[in-house]
């Protein structure tokens, strides 16, 4: 029996967690460098064609991003890179925006790691798995899932607390390839006031009692992930 997620089901303007770990469960992201790329990749593929024609890249290089663009079909809501793996919440708004952009993801993160690290084949096991978020409960405790995922991460090179969306909700970070506003539209607003403030993002993500893990079920990663 096929492991859960890796049959796929793609609507349109479907909400989905995406996630995928490396081959025999190793490392992808070995320094801070490996995870600057990662997301520089999803910048690309992600930002507004003006935006990307202002990037100081090669000519021929940037009219290769510009052709794969996939603004218009793919907004990107959380993400948390680990260790030995990622995490995507990802709406996409046509039936097969996902396929494009990790198609086009993981082949040039792994053409990047393997030039870097002198080593051939493949660095993710099997295909990227995909569960479709059905509610808004779980769309809402999806993105806490994933922005609490790199809290208990000790890496000797990486802080991976770094590499998550969490900071494009807090309002300390701002890029036009992240799509925070919709799961911040349930919240009166993103930023705790104080200890008694209960309804805002950052009080629902740190301080609610309830198990995300639980709520979400199968929509998250297998035990021995």
């Amino acid at each position: 029996m096929p492991s859960k997620n890796i049959i796929k089901e793609y609507v349109e303007n479907g909400y989905y967690h995406i996630y995928n770990r490396g081959v025999e469960k190793r490392e992808i992201f070995l320094d801070e460098q490996d995870c600057t790329v990662f997301l520089h990749y999803l910048k690309l593929y992600l930002s507004p064609i003006e935006e990307l024609k202002q990037l100081d890249l090669p000519g021929l290089r940037i009219l290769k991003f510009i052709r794969l663009n996939l603004f218009q079909e793919i907004d990107l809501m959380t993400f948390a890179l680990m260790p030995n793996h990622i995490h995507l919440q990802i709406k996409q708004k046509t039936t097969y925006g996902i396929v494009k952009l990790m198609k086009r993801l993981i082949t040039a993160y792994v053409m990047y790691f393997n030039k870097k690290y002198k080593r051939v084949g493949s660095l993710f096991q099997n295909r990227y798995k995909a569960a479709l978020i059905e509610t808004d409960e779980r769309l809402l405790h999806l993105s806490r899932y994933i922005h609490l995922n790199p809290a208990k991460i000790v890496h000797k090179k990486v802080n991976f607390k770094e590499f998550t969306s969490y900071p494009y909700y807090l309002g300390q970070k701002h890029a036009s390839w992240m799509k925070p506003q919709e799961i911040l539209g349930y919240f009166r607003s993103a930023q705790r006031k104080d200890l008694k403030d209960i309804l805002s993002y950052q009080s629902f993500v740190e301080d609610y009692k309830v198990s995300s893990v639980e709520l979400l079920g199968s929509l998250v990663l297998e035990e021995d992930f």
